[in-house]
């Protein structure tokens, strides 16, 4: 086993992020920043100094930092994001995002699954996976976010519909595996995506339709939100609730392979739900190994605009609120047997 700066020149070989030891998890650190009317996160903006003002405040070190590769901004791989991320011997997780822009519930207008099946963005995906391989040490990456739910456009809503839907989605996705593995970059390490709560709750559109099958992913991955927002009265329920209606369905239809659940949150001032209380909940679920294929967990810590009132901005930073802070770095202690705080890479 060695350390993440070691295999930075491993070029050429398969260097891997492993699961951890049976009965420990990894913790992963997402930071999108707060949104305001000068700045829009952008979902790649986190800096080192974030990094360890949450690891200061939580007193545990993460094992991968998360963040989007949005292809409206660039088509190239984020070298220089990489490169710090693995100058402070943690994995970089990309979420590859061929989109026009951060809307949400709309046709895509350019980076089409058509598009994808048909080649149009070959010229960049190699470069890309080029520039990947060169970068050598292990990334954890994924593409197609949470195809279930109807607010990103490669959803099948917005593909064809029942059926065609998830068979464009999974084509795409294929496509995109099999060029990057074509140009050798064995050092990507795939992971699939989806949400807990199929949106819309139709059979057509059910996670397991849209699984690009045990080749095309090496992990999967769950997002499990409480409310997103002060005033939403959906998503409710615990922690424990969601994996009761998800985990079955995912060890079926992904069997054997290590889950994260990659997007964990709560707003912090929803009016019917606390985010310390629910948060509180949801790591001492994760850490009673109730979930045994479960290998690591995230915090989404983002805050977002939703409409010109500034009380229903979404606030799901833990630095902001004291008593979640408290909850994340009790927990974290009183577990701490319980957390692998740096990667295990192999060659």
């Amino acid at each position: 086993m060695l350390g993440l700066a070691c295999v930075a020149q491993l070029h050429g070989e398969s260097v891997r992020v492993l699961t951890p030891p049976v009965g420990k998890l990894y913790h992963g650190f997402y930071w999108g920043g707060a949104g305001t009317n000068e700045h829009d996160p952008t979902e790649h903006d986190v800096t080192p100094e974030d990094v360890a003002r949450y690891e200061q405040a939580v007193d545990k070190q993460t094992a991968w930092i998360y963040f989007s590769n949005n292809w409206f901004e660039s088509r190239k791989f984020p070298t220089a994001l990489c490169a710090w991320i693995r100058d402070l011997k943690k994995v970089p997780f990309v979420r590859l995002m061929l989109r026009s822009d951060v809307d949400q519930k709309h046709a895509e207008k350019f980076f089409t699954l058509q598009k994808i099946i048909a080649g149009e963005f070959d010229a960049d995906l190699h470069a890309w996976a080029r520039d990947a391989k060169t970068f050598g040490s292990p990334i954890l990456i994924e593409w197609g976010t949470e195809p279930n739910g109807d607010w990103f456009s490669w959803n099948g809503k917005w593909n064809g519909g029942a059926g065609e839907g998830p068979r464009r989605y999974i084509a795409a996705y294929r496509h995109i595996v099999d060029l990057m593995r074509a140009e050798g970059a064995d050092n990507l390490q795939w992971v699939w995506h989806v949400n807990w709560l199929d949106e819309p709750e139709k059979k057509w559109n059910r996670f397991e339709n849209y699984f690009p099958g045990d080749n095309y992913c090496d992990w999967v991955a769950l997002s499990a939100y409480g409310p997103t927002t002060p005033t939403t009265p959906d998503g409710t329920e615990s922690f424990a609730f969601k994996m009761r209606e998800a985990y079955p369905r995912l060890m079926k239809i992904a069997v054997g392979k290590p889950i994260i659940i990659a997007e964990l949150g709560c707003d912090l001032h929803n009016r019917h739900v606390d985010a310390a209380g629910w948060a509180k909940s949801a790591l001492e679920d994760l850490f009673s190994n109730r979930w045994p294929g479960i290998v690591g967990f995230c915090w989404w810590n983002e805050g977002w605009q939703n409409d010109d009132r500034k009380k229903h901005d979404t606030d799901m930073i833990i630095l902001h609120d004291v008593d979640l802070t408290r909850v994340f770095r009790d927990e974290l202690e009183r577990h701490a047997a319980k957390i692998q705080e740096t990667a295990t890479i192999s060659r």
